[in-house]
């Protein structure tokens, strides 16, 4: 069998897998690695040379970077004046979406969303605007944002790269600017004109009581002499249910404590306020002998009275008595992240309680709660988890966890010289790229070290930066896009597309090589799209005996517009939980977007890329 054959087999596979998504984008990418060195289509000896790719370096520069910035207060400066807007949805859109454009060319385009969205959620709430009418349009602003410059986006760092290794010059930090400047400007004006009316309302999602519903959850269960929970802890009291039930506060003697703070035993009288529903309520009954607290008991008995209704053997839902209430509790929500080490996991397996200090009291989809035991979800990106846990240890739990915090962000104001420190860094190793002293990879990895060295950034936080399945992604598809080269497989499909075009111009091409990479990233990850369609277009080229250039930038462009579905890029998968979306959602508002994407970046490629 031919090895582009072969090629075309293990590429296919490799989609089908993206698509699928049943295993996360990084062990499908290793496994298409892996697979194609056992077929020979890859040597053994560099297999693993895309790891030491300048593409991946850089990537990973500016992860920790964009971490940095984060850390110093730079974005919260910033953050802090875009909350400041007001009530007009017209200003909330453009402060919000022009900023994260802004941002997005300079730092990871899903950093710069992930510092905005605590913004925009505590915009919709203060001003009571459904989230939804935000976040999209943030979400797509982010991915307009990268196309600006060269570390905007790892698509335009790999076609920079892979321009390099083609003419042995890569494209420079702004060499991507006068395009991608233009189809930014052009997607945020029609973003803040039309694009908004065009995004799904989902109202009243924008609150924790509103998505979780939660009052409507609280009981408060009192320990009697005769349960069995008289005398066990916490821990051991979860071991009998058999469940995960959280136990927000235990009041004794009147005075309430955190669960996650009561470590001693329980006894009689402890009133325990816990999230549960009718069955868990039932089971918490059944199994250690929990009850409703009187003065819950005799407003059930009220209501029953006045609605005289009889419910024989039926269970019924109880309402929290008028003195339950959430003071003090500590419950924050939080976004699941696409790389985060919660994805496809269970509490139970996790340990959050044992290991973070974090109690799980409910998970919403979809922008609505799911009513399914606790303990049975895998968590999905872009779940929002309500948590419990301390204030000191939050923070950190949620970073190590992958999880966003949506709650209001504190400003780290007050810090000038880290501030000024971090932008001087960055300053100057943009000056050195620009200069031609320093590689792009070699000038930003040094800016990272700097950073690290000098306190910018804590180095356990360095390390958490850098994004490990986008990492590994690009490290294991390097080798397998240059076999889709060598094999011959890129030149076929060249071959394809000339043959089916060989009557039109040029141009008709170009486009179609848009088109087709626009589509791909919007079901596979961008940076794969554009690994997978730069050998094509640079086949294209040599076909058309034209320069390289506009075929390269086209697939820079498209690469990065996914706007289609929330599974093209992390920045639409991180707002489709908080958002309330559902996959349908995204091209009413995706289709038109890209279609002007398209309509502006064709004549400027052409216009400052000439064939």
């Amino acid at each position: 069998m031919a090895d582009s054959t072969l090629v075309f087999i293990v590429l296919g596979l490799t989609l089908a897998a993206f698509v699928w998504g049943r295993f996360r984008y990084d062990l499908v990418a290793l496994s298409a690695l892996l697979g194609s060195v056992m077929l020979g289509l890859v040597p053994g000896e560099e297999a693993f040379m895309g790891f030491g790719h300048p593409a991946v370096i850089t990537v990973a520069a500016v992860l920790v970077l964009s971490r940095a910035f984060e850390h110093s207060g730079v974005v919260d400066v910033i953050a802090e004046q875009v909350l400041k807007v007001g009530e007009r949805l017209f200003l909330q859109l453009a402060a919000l979406t022009g900023t994260v454009v802004v941002l997005s060319g300079f730092m990871n385009n899903v950093g710069a969303l992930a510092l905005l969205l605590p913004v925009a959620m505590r915009l919709a709430r203060e001003h009571d605007t459904s989230p939804s009418l935000l976040l999209m349009p943030l979400a797509f602003g982010s991915l307009l944002g990268g196309l600006t410059t060269l570390i905007g986006t790892p698509p335009n760092i790999i076609i920079a790269s892979y321009r390099g290794s083609v003419t042995g010059e890569a494209f420079g930090m702004f060499s991507f600017s006068p395009v991608g400047v233009a189809v930014a400007m052009a997607g945020l004006a029609f973003i803040l004109l039309i694009g908004w009316r065009l995004v799904p309302q989902r109202a009243g999602k924008a609150s924790t009581e509103a998505m979780f519903d939660t009052a409507h959850y609280l009981v408060e269960l009192r320990v009697s002499d005769a349960s069995k929970a008289n005398g066990l802890t916490l821990r051991e009291l979860q071991q009998e249910l058999e469940e995960t039930i959280p136990v927000l506060a235990v009041v004794r003697d009147e005075k309430r404590r955190a669960g996650h703070t009561f470590f001693g035993v329980l006894r009689e009288g402890d009133i325990l306020l816990m999230e549960a529903g009718p069955e868990e309520m039932k089971l918490l009954e059944d199994k250690v002998g929990l009850s409703l607290g009187k003065e819950a008991e005799d407003e059930e008995k009220e209501d029953d009275e006045k609605e005289g209704e009889e419910r024989e053997g039926e269970e019924k839902v109880a309402e929290p008595p008028t003195s339950v209430d959430t003071e003090g509790l500590q419950l924050l929500e939080a976004v699941v992240r696409t790389d985060s080490m919660m994805v496809n996991h269970t509490v139970t397996q996790l340990r959050l309680h044992n290991q973070f200090g974090l109690h799980l009291v409910a998970v919403a989809r979809d922008g609505g709660r799911l009513k399914q035991r606790l303990h049975d979800i895998r968590f999905r990106p872009g779940d929002v988890l309500l948590l419990q846990g301390g204030e000191s240890e939050l923070a950190e739990s949620l970073a190590t966890l992958g999880c966003l915090p949506l709650a209001k962000r504190n400003f780290n104001l007050g810090q000038p010289r880290r501030l000024l420190v971090s932008l001087g860094i960055f300053a100057a190793a943009i000056l050195a790229i620009l200069l031609g002293v320093l590689p792009a990879a070699v000038a930003l990895s040094s800016a990272a070290l700097v950073s690290l060295l000098v306190g910018v950034l804590p180095l356990r936080e360095g390390y958490q930066a850098i994004d490990g399945p986008v990492i590994v992604l690009l490290g294991a598809m390097i080798p397998v896009g240059q076999a889709l080269e060598t094999s011959g497989g890129a030149a076929l499909i060249a071959e394809t597309m000339l043959t089916w075009g060989s009557e039109w111009p040029a141009i008709v091409t170009l486009v179609g090589l848009f088109v087709l990479s626009m589509v791909l990233s919007n079901i596979v990850n961008n940076a794969a799209a554009a690994l997978l369609m730069a050998p094509i277009a640079a086949s294209l080229a040599r076909g058309f005996d034209a320069s390289l250039d506009p075929f390269l930038m086209a697939v820079a462009v498209s690469a990065s517009c996914a706007f289609l579905t929330p599974i093209g890029h992390q920045s639409n998968t991180l707002v489709m939980g908080p958002g309330g979306f559902s996959f349908s959602d995204y091209w009413k508002l995706g289709l038109p977007l890209s279609l002007v994407v398209l309509v502006v970046a064709i004549p400027m490629i052409l216009l400052v890329w000439p064939l």
